[in-house]
């Protein structure tokens, strides 16, 4: 009898391995990358530009006992199965660990590609094992290296001129622009007004609501009623009008289709729409769905690969849909074909994958529920509706249109009813339903009441991060698996702020963008960045070498634009204010340093004058016990805190605090800076009490409010 031979599978988180090591049993052993373990170094360049763009690489820091672990798992095997993520990253991730193993053009090492993790999946995956896919790593390498060219030479270029620790990055970048852009936009804003004339008609079957639509045969535009003084006129024509007609009764039938399966982006926007999700999040859940929770005795990844432009869906999984359609809500909600959604992606798509979907629609989210955290349900009744409407049948409205008509006036009334509601049964939107009283055209209506309503046009609004993963997918800058990261990035590096869910540039990220406009004009251009997208395709489908691209971006225009921006920084001060200095009347700047942006002089150092750009203090409310001064909120290296205003006379200091710790119930919640700047709430008994949340409690509701 043959000995059995030893198998290795490598994934990237040990969730996964734990449900994938479920499914196989003893005849694997199952391990986890935990993610990349090889990268460019991160204290050097680590490309040869002159030797061809030559890689550097080498073990990522704290990685080194995953790999030893690996190395002596994989001694042991006969065959090594790499089961990374199916996308450019888990390519490369295999490839790299093919490399350490020192077995990438020998026998006995197989690529698997599984997109979702079900017994069944994997199994067939295991069978289908192939080898791995050099122009995706081709792809990934390209990418990885622009990065490292566009961050590792502007960065410490901007960061040794202002003497703080600043960053640009090949996307991040342009996701900058695009905020800092539309604040522009809000700025540069002027309202402009406009009225409409509301009447309310009264008829034998009930009142309606409508419109000004037209005066003496001409329609009315937005702005066709500009002030008051028209508005009024108009309003006291209409009250002269003896009496007003049906003139006409249009009906019609509208049908909404279902939308698409999700794919990434859309993911990302309808969880932010609708939770209010950051994308990060969004992605955090999505990716323990899909690695597997324990559902009772099994553990099973709920849904398909979560990073995903496509929005094709296999055979199987449409037949499983339509059954489930079938006997929950019977053959009316059932499409007499399966629907479609290939070819409707952006052309930028990687159609290998599957689009988001629940691995089985027989699994319920009300049926697992008790399974999940709150917001992992939310997120998986989210995906299990979208999908299961998806192969629904249209929902179907009753539409009615109505013009009165009284000396030249035309008065126009809309209404709309569901009268099949079809995907709507199980993925809710909002829909203003309004109806309308049966009036016949011919019919005479009362004139109830009428006004003139003002009203004023609105500034675009700022990004929320739903809509700026939407406007960066329109225009085709990076990839949606890393908009997550992007807009938590310029988050954390404090160019952009979270101002009631919306995203508002700060003094640092606007005046950085300005800067990289100026000096790295092709590094903030959209259609560029989108470009380079474009040519990393093109390297994955095999059209372009990898170095080619590398060759055209570096000496092509950026080469030259980084020996200019050298110069061009040694005799940048700073911005105009467009003052003038109270002492010498030379230009005034604003000047960002270590410690903030201040206003001083261009004519520095002859002339010394100089403005602090700190804002005041924060009052409390309150008098220092020890002295009497006024209390005051001042920041310090680990967050706010109350103080005296009489420092340094009085040192007296107080924690702000925001109730007791929900964890342990005896320390106070406080607020704490991280080493990178980022603020957080920790518990005042840390290190015996680890607890921290990104915002503080809720304050208790009192007896009178609940």
């Amino acid at each position: 009898m043959a000995k059995a031979k030893k198998k290795l599978l490598i994934v990237e988180s040990p969730a996964k391995a734990k449900t994938i090591q479920r499914y196989l049993g003893k005849d694997f052993i199952v391990k986890a990358s935990m993610g990349h373990v090889r990268d460019l170094p991160e204290k050097e360049f680590g490309v040869d530009i002159e030797k061809d763009f030559k890689p550097k690489y080498v073990i990522i820091k704290g990685k080194q006992k995953v790999v030893k672990e690996i190395k002596e798992a994989a001694k042991k095997a006969d065959e090594v199965y790499l089961a990374t993520d199916p996308d450019r990253e888990g390519e490369a991730i295999s490839w790299h660990i093919a490399h350490i193993l020192k077995r990438l053009k020998k026998d006995g090492v197989y690529r698997v590609r599984f997109h979702e993790i079900t017994k069944k999946a994997i199994q067939e995956a295991i069978k289908n094992a192939d080898t791995i896919d050099e122009k995706k790593v081709d792809a990934q390498q390209a990418r990885r290296i622009l990065d490292r060219i566009v961050g590792y030479t502007i960065s410490p270029l901007l960061s040794r001129r202002f003497k703080k620790a600043l960053s640009a990055g090949r996307v991040q970048s342009v996701a900058l622009r695009l905020i800092c852009d539309r604040e522009e936009e809000i700025r540069a804003f002027k309202p402009k007004e406009y009225w409409t004339i509301e009447a309310l008609f009264g008829a034998d079957e009930g009142d309606f609501s409508a419109k000004l639509s037209a005066v003496d045969g001409k329609k009315l535009s937005k702005f066709s009623i500009p002030d008051e003084a028209t508005a009024k006129d108009l309003v006291e024509k209409a009250k002269q009008i003896a009496s007003f007609v049906v003139a006409s009764v249009e009906t019609k039938e509208r049908k909404r289709k279902p939308y698409p399966p999700f794919i990434t982006s859309t993911l990302q926007q309808e969880a932010s729409k609708r939770f209010g999700f950051p994308a990060k999040l969004t992605m955090q859940i999505a990716q323990q769905l899909y690695e597997g929770i324990d559902i009772g005795s099994e553990r099973v990844g709920l849904i398909t690969y979560m990073r995903t432009d496509s929005t094709r869906v296999s055979d199987e999984a449409v037949k499983e849909a339509r059954g489930f359609i079938e006997k929950e809500f019977g053959k009316d909600y059932l499409p007499q074909r399966p629907r479609s959604y290939e070819g409707k992606t952006p052309k930028s798509a990687q159609d290998a994958h599957e689009a988001i979907r629940p691995t089985s629609v027989e699994r319920t989210p009300e049926s697992i529920k008790n399974y999940l955290t709150p917001e992992q349900f939310k997120l998986y009744d989210l995906i299990w509706r979208r999908f299961v409407a998806s192969q629904m049948k249209d929902a179907v409205f009753n539409t009615v249109a109505m013009d009165v008509e009284g000396n030249g006036l035309v008065f126009r009334a809309t209404g709309s009813t569901v009268k099949f509601p079809g995907f709507m049964k199980v993925y809710k939107i909002d829909v203003d339903e309004k109806l309308l009283p049966p009036v016949k055209e011919g019919e005479r209506v009362e004139l109830k009441d009428i006004k003139g309503v003002q009203h004023f046009t609105e500034p675009p609004p700022r990004y929320t991060e739903g809509t700026l993963v939407k406007a960066l997918e329109e225009e085709g800058v990076g990839r949606p698996s890393t908009y997550a990261t992007i807009i938590s990035n310029i988050i954390q590096r404090g160019y952009v702020e979270k101002e009631k869910q919306k995203l508002k540039p700060t003094e640092l990220g606007e005046f950085i963008n300005g800067l990289l406009k100026k000096l790295f004009p092709k590094v903030v251009d959209i259609k560029f960045t989108a470009n380079i997208e474009e040519e990393l395709d093109k390297i994955e489908e095999g059209q372009k070498k990898w170095k080619e691209l590398l060759k055209e971006f570096y000496f092509g225009e950026f080469k030259d634009l980084l020996e200019k921006a050298k110069k061009d920084l040694k005799e940048l001060k700073g911005e105009p204010v467009g003052r003038k200095c109270p002492k010498c009347g030379a230009e005034l700047l604003k000047i960002y340093g270590r410690y903030g942006a201040f206003i001083a002089c261009s004519n520095y150092p002859e002339c010394d004058y100089k403005e602090n750009g700190k804002k005041e203090d924060e009052k409390v409310g309150r008098k220092c016990p020890e002295c009497g001064a006024e209390l005051v909120i001042k920041s310090g290296r680990y967050g706010r805190f109350i103080a005296c205003s009489n420092y340094p006379e009085c040192k007296y200091t107080e924690r702000i605090t925001y109730g007791k710790c929900p964890e342990c119930g005896e320390g106070d919640i406080v607020e704490r800076r991280s080493k990178k700047g980022r603020v957080f709430y920790g518990c005042s008994r840390y290190p015996e009490c680890k607890y921290t949340a990104n915002k503080p409690p809720e304050p208790a509701k009192k007896e009178s409010e609940k």
